[in-house]
């Protein structure tokens, strides 16, 4: 089989290099848009002929965090087919290029969820192969360890299906490592009982900044690991998306989830207000919409942008904050500090999230209490350089609470540290990639493209 290389100016070529930042674009030397195991085989056998690199991605989503791929191969994997449900196995196979929507609406009118992300138009596949911190994360642990079997196109042509008992080095490797194995065509993920959630979100003026930090704070040390929560200041813009009484200046929003685990709503009402009254009691919210309701609304509780759009931002792990993390994350982030970021704030962890697990892979845990993330988009005078200097004062401030680490799916640049996998992870799970491709042909595709820096670890 044949396939189309597109080349710069191709319509073709827009099409495979499509990238939902797009302060980061994808500039291959050649481009094409893969949707079957023999075009993925056709693709791998023209780099070879090219001389060329190859590089995959599908929905686009972490281009930031990858290094420029200008000398490169890129294949888009958009495969065909549906979801596949085993309802009695609670499984489900997802096709490479799907997106977290479509496997929702697959999956949830039988009552069964994968730990999906915040947003609908995020791609399954390469949202698993990094790890992944769904808001079910603190009840059934990093999202890759829940893949029980990955189909994939290695660098010689072969086609594996491997999992725990076929292949489970590689299978191993997969799940966290950072990429440079093949090309992955589908991902089996196991599926869990959500019938009924809570979730919402409540937004408060940002001068309350301070105490309702320090109060969902002492509320995240033992919350329930049915609760999963995040704590932002946003400066939203005056658009007609965003309600008008969040357009008057930044605003604090507390969102999450609660399951209603084994169908009891009443106990998941119950955590819910344990969370929000203390919360609700510091000031009058503007906006508070928390409800009972379907599993597939979680999809639309972080208001994550469903279109593609230029922006820049950083991410760290922190310890936990006592009073002077407290006081420096608002300090340098809060009303008057003169941040740009639009948004910036602290994802709760712990829970199943912590634990190592034996069947998990590479990346099976996330040792940290919160995970911060901030970022903007570039418009007017928001400039990269603008943005850049303020995530520089927000690091030194939060330096002493940085755990070292990062979470692969917050890391929006590669310039920024990366370090999710020790040296020692790092060092086998380079082995195994010199075993599946001894030539390198996919040796410019691992995130990160460096070692991380010893002495942040």
């Amino acid at each position: 089989m044949s396939i189309a290389i597109a080349v710069p100016g191709d319509p073709a070529y827009d099409e495979a290099t499509r990238v939902f930042n797009l302060a980061a674009p994808a500039r291959p030397a050649v481009a094409v848009t893969a949707g079957s195991v023999e075009q993925v085989r056709a693709a791998l056998r023209y780099a070879r002929s090219g001389g060329f690199p190859v590089r995959v991605h599908s929905t686009g989503h972490a281009a930031g965090s990858a290094a420029p791929m200008d000398e490169a191969l890129l294949i888009r994997t958009a495969f065909d087919g549906r979801v596949e449900v085993d309802v009695d196995e609670r499984v489900a196979r997802i096709p490479a290029g799907v997106r977290w929507g479509a496997v929702v609406a697959a999956t949830a009118p039988h009552g069964l969820v994968p730990p999906h992300g915040s947003a609908a138009t995020v791609g399954a596949v390469g949202y698993l192969l990094r790890g992944g911190i769904s808001f079910y994360g603190r009840a059934v642990g990093v999202a890759a360890n829940s893949v029980r079997a990955i189909e994939l196109v290695t660098a010689d042509g072969e086609f594996h299906r491997v999992s725990a008992d076929r292949n489970p080095d590689l299978f191993w490797a997969l799940r966290g490592g950072g990429g440079g194995f093949g090309v992955v065509t589908a991902i089996e993920v196991a599926l869990f009982p959500v019938t009924s959630v809570v979730t919402g979100t409540t937004f408060w003026p940002a001068a309350h900044a301070e105490a309702l930090l320090r109060t969902w704070q002492k509320w995240t040390l033992d919350a329930p690991k049915e609760a999963s929560t995040s704590l932002r200041i946003l400066n939203l813009p005056p658009v007609p998306e965003v309600p008008p009484q969040l357009r008057n200046g930044p605003v604090v929003g507390v969102d999450g989830v609660v399951l209603a685990a084994g169908g009891d709503v009443e106990r998941a009402r119950r955590q819910t207000a344990d969370l929000l009254a203390p919360l609700r009691s510091v000031a009058e919210p503007l906006i508070d919409d928390w409800q009972v309701t379907a599993a597939g609304a979680v999809l639309e509780t972080h208001m994550d942008p469903s279109d593609p759009l230029p922006y820049v931002g950083d991410h760290l792990l922190l310890r936990e904050l006592d009073d002077a993390g407290v006081t420096e994350f608002v300090r340098v982030l809060g009303e008057g500090s003169g941040s740009p970021l639009v948004m910036a704030g602290l994802r709760q962890l712990g829970g199943a999230l912590a634990g190592p697990d034996r069947a998990g892979g590479v990346f099976d845990r996330v040792s940290a209490c919160y995970a911060y993330s901030g970022s903007a988009a570039l418009a007017g005078p928001v400039t990269e350089e603008v943005i850049t200097a303020h995530c520089a004062v927000v690091r030194a401030a939060l330096g002493p609470w940085d755990t070292g680490r990062t979470v692969p799916t917050f890391v929006d640049s590669h310039r920024q540290p990366q370090g999710h996998l020790s040296e020692t992870d790092r060092a086998a799970v380079d082995r195994v990639r010199a075993r599946v491709d001894p030539d390198g042909l996919f040796r410019t595709d691992i995130v990160p493209d460096t070692a991380p820096d010893a002495t942040a670890l």
